[in-house]
């Protein structure tokens, strides 16, 4: 049985999530710290995990804090969320996002309060 509170929190995952723009990436950690779980990182993980079937949520754009594809056993084939991130012009050497800070998007800083 699914925690209606986990379901209500997913979407809200979900919704920050589709604001990420292409060619940028996100952590687990910053979208639970926007909303308000700053310690629910994981929750997040688990979030992600289950929009493998939901095309218009862009689940390879969060990665962890250090930008390593930590999720990448989530999707479909061994390197399509490397594939999907080097195909919006971000690099991956080892699983791990090259320039990180240059491609994070921070939701503080995009979204605001008001979202």
């Amino acid at each position: 049985m699914t925690n209606p509170d986990n379901q209500n929190f997913f979407q809200k995952v979900y919704k920050v999530a589709k604001q990420i723009p292409y060619g940028r990436v996100t952590s687990y950690g910053a979208i639970a710290k926007y909303l308000g779980a700053a310690r629910s990182a994981r929750m997040v993980g688990w979030a992600m995990n289950g929009a493998g079937n939901m095309p218009e949520v862009p689940a390879h754009r969060v990665v962890n804090k250090i930008g390593l594809l930590t999720g990448k056993h989530h999707f479909g084939g061994t390197n399509l969320m490397q594939q999907l991130l080097e195909n919006e012009g971000i690099k991956v050497v080892d699983n791990q996002i090259q320039d990180f800070d240059k491609h994070f998007w921070d939701p503080f800083k995009e979204l605001g309060t008001d979202f």
